[in-house]
């Protein structure tokens, strides 16, 4: 037990629970986490069910409490899958610790984000008394499948046909500083660059796959981009991300496949993204033909996002900070997260406002719990403002 946190080591108890069981994402079976949960919500009585994705897998629980009266309805959103270990060796305790030493509760998922699980869940449960005077309602979505990129748990709520769709979204990541409004989105391909096998040792010269490709990456990396634009203020971004071809040193290779990561935004988007790396691809045929043309496959596309200054529920969070005296800036962000997702779909969302933490996907992760009385009641200030107009 936390005795100095009073009521709320209630959330830390169930913090460290859930730490306490492994749900690396493509690693650990995430069943002992949502059972856990499950467990932990029936208790209490508060209505749930499983998502599921196209296969069946259950990927979320999602959380309901329907208000009294009409009114949009509002969702928490937490991850409860977390970041591999990595090398366990380089911790100074155990990645599954779950415990709390000097104020601190330590282990993967403590600050990403099974911390804000188990306050969200908290929440609800004090929300389901008083649910008759609420406005529309409140979904929390814990979410098993949020570190694997495929935001499976997002997706699975966003197309449950029995789920209220939500107006807007509170994402629980970590930080005390920062409410993420907006973030640039990202346009992602593969590129299948073709070369004319032989042997290495051959007396005939042949341009190979490989460094057909190490051509056009270092065509891209030329490639110009604009810069700030307008009121967004970050600029598009190309990266290569990887590159793979080859089977061995006597063999000149005839593939080489290459990934492309364009962060993009307002003012250079999907669009934009795929005329300059077509681009790039037509100079490097033009100038090293091969046997086939270099093939460009579009793998995923999401739109850049940034809340206005008077949209909820950034209004809402950001007003709730202030009236418990801190100062917190809102952020439009470099990466990209559940917001891209949801803002295609339409539903505006904030990511982060949380506890200290340290060890964020690295070794070592914990969070520094004197700060989550405050971080509790903002939530609870903006979600009951959001409830009762």
């Amino acid at each position: 037990m936390t005795r100095d946190l009073g009521p709320l080591s209630a959330v830390v108890d169930l913090a460290g629970e859930l730490i306490r069981r492994p749900s690396r994402a493509g690693l650990d079976d995430h069943e002992p986490v949502l059972a856990l949960l499950e467990d932990w919500l029936t208790r209490r009585g508060l209505p749930h069910r499983r998502l599921h994705d196209d296969t069946g897998r259950p990927v979320a629980l999602l959380v309901e409490i329907a208000g009294g009266r009409p009114g949009p309805w509002w969702a928490l959103d937490a991850c409860v899958d977390t970041a591999p270990y990595g090398d366990e060796r380089a911790w100074s305790f155990p990645p599954a610790a779950g415990d709390v030493v000097d104020g601190r509760l330590r282990g993967r998922g403590a600050a990403d984000s099974k911390l804000a699980a188990a306050l969200f869940c908290h929440i609800a449960a004090e929300l389901h008394g008083r649910a008759a005077g609420l406005r529309g309602g409140l979904a929390v979505l814990l979410d098993a499948d949020e570190h694997t990129g495929g935001f499976g748990g997002a997706r699975a709520y966003l197309a449950d046909p029995d789920a209220a769709r939500p107006a807007g979204v509170m994402i629980g990541y970590p930080g005390p500083d920062e409410v993420v409004v907006g973030g640039r989105g990202l346009w992602r391909a593969r590129i299948a660059v073709h070369g004319t096998s032989g042997h290495s040792g051959s007396r005939r010269e042949v341009v190979g796959a490989v460094s057909r490709a190490a051509h056009l990456v270092r065509l891209l990396d030329a490639s110009p981009l604009p810069g700030v634009s307008g009121e967004f203020p970050l600029p598009p971004k190309l990266t290569v991300t990887y590159c793979h071809g080859g089977e061995g040193f006597s063999v000149v290779p005839d593939r080489c496949e290459i990934g492309v990561d364009v962060r993009t935004t307002p003012g250079f988007g999907a669009r934009a993204s795929e005329d300059l790396v077509r681009a790039a691809v037509a100079e490097l045929d033009a100038a090293l033909p091969a046997p086939r043309p270099t093939e460009v496959t579009a793998v995923t596309s999401w739109p850049p996002y940034r809340l206005a200054e008077n949209e909820q529920p950034a209004v809402a969070l950001l007003g709730a900070a202030a009236a418990q005296g801190l100062r917190v800036r809102a952020k439009t962000a470099g990466p990209s997260n559940i917001g891209n997702l949801l803002a295609a779909e339409g539903i505006p969302a904030t990511a982060g406002f949380g506890l200290p933490y340290a060890g964020l996907h690295g070794v070592d992760e914990q969070v520094d719990l004197a700060s989550l009385p405050v971080v509790h009641a903002v939530y609870r200030r903006a979600v009951l403002g959001l409830l009762t107009g």
